[in-house]
């Protein structure tokens, strides 16, 4: 008899997660300790912002990667009319090209930007073509949501991944289907705004917060007394004010450079995906009591091999042999923890030996228990 050993393992057990333990340690600061943070971080200027830019293109040069035109009917009018408009008809006749694609364009033109200047543009393949690499996008116009022309893009297109074929194996790294054009797109339209001739503007905090939009106040009102005043807890306006002989622009810019304590409510982020486990130094707890157990389940594989006796009839048969065994472990173990800070709680929770995913668990029921004070938020 000969044996085939064949071992499937399925783990639920308790594990030291020390690496995550250290960090979340290591971020146990006291509020009253953390660095200062610059206004102009933390806020947004009300109007000053970025906008969106979407087109559609060719990309041709393709080396036998681009769409195949009989699969793809809109890349197949785009081309007639783009041949078209340069005086070439060629309808009624039958491409069989396969080295052009159609591609969607985006770009973010940044706030104030002057026409002439340029942006970088983010190139896609909207049909079946496998790669675009090599390629160059004919000039395609770049629009925002209001229908008007902002910008016009064409150049180079730059691959991230590369894929190699042979007859029995490949190798694809990274997506060769999206590519990037550093400046690729030259900016023809403007988007008017006159920052200098506003009275006031209103700072956008970006991440809302009774405590902080009142430090910020606080902290503008105490350099240029009667400038600031919070609207909401998300906006801040500020004005020339209390013999400030500059105008809005100037404040702003000196307003940026104060620094002020950012406050934030007590929040847990978990990522059940990866496993990933966040808190701010403002989680508390109270005393809680955690029973923790771990669990596994081994299946062993052993199929035997029956083999008939020489000269016989008989043939050759696989016996499959499974061997399953669990293990709850030694039982569960009881802690006490007590939060006061940060420190304490990851220390407490050190004790019972969990892993992360055993560690969200763990929250879930601490929060459904009314013993974790804190926002939970599950991405």
């Amino acid at each position: 008899m000969k044996s085939l050993r064949n071992i499937h393992c399925l783990r639920i057990m308790p594990r030291r997660v020390l690496p995550l333990v250290s960090l979340l340690a290591a971020m146990a600061i006291a509020p009253a300790a953390l660095a200062q943070t610059r206004i102009k971080d933390i806020v947004d200027v009300e109007n000053v912002r970025e906008n969106q830019l979407v087109g559609y293109g060719l990309v041709v040069g393709l080396a036998g990667t681009g769409d195949r035109i009989r699969n793809t009917p809109f890349t197949e009018e785009s081309l007639q009319a783009m041949l078209e408009r340069m005086g070439v008809n060629i309808r009624g006749t039958q491409m069989r090209t396969q080295n052009v694609a159609a591609v969607s364009i985006t770009a973010v033109m940044p706030p104030f930007a002057r026409a002439g200047s340029r942006i970088d543009v983010q190139v896609a393949a909207m049909g079946d073509a496998t790669s675009l690499q090599g390629g160059t996008l004919i000039a395609s116009s770049l629009r925002a949501l209001d229908g008007e022309i902002y910008a016009v893009a064409q150049g180079n297109v730059a691959v991230s991944g590369f894929k190699g074929r042979g007859q029995a194996a490949s190798v694809t790294r990274g997506v060769t289907t999206s590519a990037r054009i550093a400046a690729g797109a030259i900016i023809e339209r403007e988007v008017p705004y006159k920052l200098r001739s506003a009275s006031s503007l209103k700072l956008a905090l970006k991440n809302p917060d009774f405590v902080t939009a009142d430090r910020i106040a606080n902290a503008v009102n105490s350099r240029y007394p009667g400038s600031a005043q919070v609207l909401d807890p998300a906006t801040v306006e500020v004005a020339p004010a209390g013999g400030f002989a500059g105008n809005v622009i100037d404040l702003v810019t000196r307003v940026g450079d104060l620094e002020v304590h950012v406050d934030q409510p007590a929040r847990v982020v978990i990522n059940e995906a990866s496993g990933t486990v966040v808190m701010n130094a403002d989680v508390r707890i109270t005393p809680v009591a955690i029973a923790q157990g771990g669990l596994t389940i081994s299946v062993s594989e052993t199929p035997q091999v029956s083999q008939p006796a020489p000269f016989s009839s008989g043939q050759t048969t696989v016996v499959p042999r499974t061997s399953v065994q669990v293990n709850d472990g030694n039982g569960a173990s009881l802690a006490m923890v007590n939060g006061a800070t940060l420190k304490s709680l990851v220390s407490g929770l050190n004790t019972l030996g969990v892993s992360p995913r055993d560690l969200i668990t763990i929250l879930q029921a601490i929060k459904s228990a009314g013993a974790l004070q804190a926002e939970i938020e599950v991405q």
